[in-house]
C-alpha cells in the first residue's frame, strides 16, 4: 500500500490518473474481483489512483457483473468493452444491453475501449492464451465493434 500511495502521489504531481485492472484467477492471483479491487483503492487513498472495469474479466469472477459495476462506480476511471471470447464485441455472450445501460445510468461519461486479442502479436497471445483469431482481422474488431458501442450507448439512453 505504502509504495502504491507514492505512485499516486506521484500521478497526481503529473496529473495522470492510474486505472489499476481486476484481472482474472487465470491470468493473476490478486484482485480478482471489483469488490476486491475497490477495497484497495480505498485503502490507498489516493485521489489518481483508481479503477478500470473490464467486461472480459468480470464476465469470469463476477457473479453479477453489472452489480459488480454498480458496487464500485465511484472508483471506474476507464472501462474496456472486451467480448467473452476477447474477439469482436457483440458477437459473444457479454449481457451487452444491461452492461451499456448500467454504465450510462451511472453517469459515466468517458472512454469506452475495445480489448480484443488476436494472434497477430505472438507474445501478448501467449500470455493471454489466445490460440486461434476470434474475428477476420483487425478491421471487424473496429469496425463491428464501434458500431455496437455506439447502438448500444444510443439504446441505453
Amino acid at each position: 500500500i505504502a509504495s502504491q500511495r507514492a505512485i499516486g502521489d506521484h500521478a497526481g504531481n503529473k496529473s495522470v490518473t492510474i486505472g489499476l485492472e481486476a484481472l482474472n484467477r487465470f491470468e493473476c492471483y490478486l484482485l480478482n474481483t471489483m469488490d476486491d479491487l475497490s477495497e484497495h483503492i480505498d485503502a490507498i487513498d489516493r485521489p489518481h489512483i483508481k479503477a478500470m472495469y473490464d467486461t472480459f474479466h468480470a464476465n469470469i469472477e463476477e457473479a453479477d457483473p453489472i452489480g459488480a459495476y454498480t458496487r464500485n462506480r465511484k472508483n471506474v476511471v476507464h472501462i474496456h468493452i472486451s467480448e467473452n471470447d476477447r474477439g469482436v464485441p457483440g458477437r459473444g455472450h457479454i449481457p451487452w444491453k444491461e452492461t451499456f445501460s448500467a454504465i450510462r445510468k451511472s453517469g459515466y461519461d468517458d472512454w469506452l475501449t475495445i480489448e480484443a486479442f488476436g494472434r497477430s502479436l505472438k507474445d501478448l497471445a501467449a500470455a493471454t492464451k489466445v490460440w486461434r483469431d476470434f474475428s477476420e482481422g483487425p478491421e471487424a474488431v473496429y469496425r463491428e465493434g464501434y458500431k455496437h458501442i455506439r447502438d448500444g450507448w444510443k439504446a441505453a439512453a
